[in-house]
């Protein structure tokens, strides 16, 4: 018999998620990301967005159950989800033993529009892990320069950054528009917010889990972090979609001397950091800070000159216009 880790690692498959962990004895995720269907009516090419509530609950259930079981009791359990089901999911995670951790509002723009009720701009993620007293958090992974570094020059200053809180409007849509965007696909989570769990909650090597594969973007943004990655989806055509899209990372470079974890990691500090990066590159201050923060969250014992990070914001700058 194959073991789970090998059957799955590093395969799109087509299928039930609930169907296809059903047999698995043995755990074989390092992390779980879940951004499943809201139950809003979205049109999606195989699965119908709009059950009755009870008939929801009861395949949430059964789906958190499934990725539950084959999640590591070191492991860590992100879900995605909307206000409607946003308290049901939280209880469920309990129910099933689950800690939660942080409860993250994801408030991006391009919300969508109302008329007679407050625009809605957010999305609830939950995270959950198996042992509240043993799991992998990379903190260098996520520190940011704080306000009393880049603003302030307050000698007080936490030379390593500070940990962002638990709101993320850093993180904007990815709207049709976007170079980014999978025309595939009906919605899409943003690479680099995905790129931030990744690399908080497992380390390279490890393997992350998507129950819901939709336009791959857990796959990619596993991949180019240098983990393993497993995704189900029940449409054929989404994941013979995912296939090309990972095979196109594969063979893509960038042209500034960084290997492709390097540059999508630079990307996300620069999207978190928030300033324009014409401003990092004219200032030395900001460019000093902004380099040995980047050093510190690769945590691999390199040393990054200023010169080669000022070349990839200036690839940035190009980056920011056509996004």
């Amino acid at each position: 018999m194959i073991p789970p880790m090998r059957k799955f690692q590093n395969q799109i498959i087509c299928g039930d998620c609930i169907e296809m962990l059903g047999g698995v004895q043995e755990p074989f995720a390092d992390l779980v990301f879940a951004d499943p269907p809201f139950n809003i009516g979205y049109q999606y090419d195989q699965y119908q967005d709009k059950l009755k509530k009870d008939k929801y609950l009861h395949w949430t259930r059964d789906w958190m159950s499934a990725c539950a079981n084959v999640l590591k009791p070191t492991g860590s359990f992100y879900i995605a989800i909307g206000d409607d089901y946003a308290a049901h999911v939280r209880l469920i995670g309990e129910e099933l033993g689950l800690h939660c951790r942080n409860w993250i509002i994801w408030h991006y723009t391009f919300g969508q529009q109302t008329k007679n009720k407050f625009a809605r701009s957010h999305t609830h993620i939950f995270y959950f892990v198996k042992d509240e007293k043993n799991f992998t958090f990379n903190e260098y992974a996520v520190r940011l320069p704080s306000d009393r570094q880049l603003i302030y020059n307050d000698k007080r200053a936490n030379s390593l950054g500070k940990m962002p809180d638990d709101v993320w409007n850093t993180y904007a849509r990815v709207c049709g528009t976007f170079k980014e965007r999978q025309g595939w696909h009906p919605c899409q989570m943003p690479e680099l917010l995905l790129s931030r769990i990744v690399a908080t909650s497992s380390n390279p090597g490890e393997l992350v889990l998507d129950p819901f594969n939709g336009s791959g973007t857990t796959a990619a943004a596993a991949l180019q972090l240098g983990r393993d990655y497993c995704a189900f989806d029940i449409s054929e055509d989404y994941v013979e979609n995912t296939k090309k899209r990972l095979k196109e990372l594969k063979k893509a470079n960038n042209t500034v001397g960084l290997t492709n974890t390097e540059y999508l990691e630079l990307k996300r500090l620069f999207v978190e950091i928030g300033f324009e990066a014409e401003t990092i590159i004219n200032s030395e201050k900001l460019l000093n800070i902004f380099t040995r923060q980047f050093q510190f969250r690769m945590n691999n014992g390199k040393t990054y000159e200023n010169g080669l990070i000022q070349n990839a914001l200036k690839d940035f700058v190009t980056w920011t216009r056509k996004r």
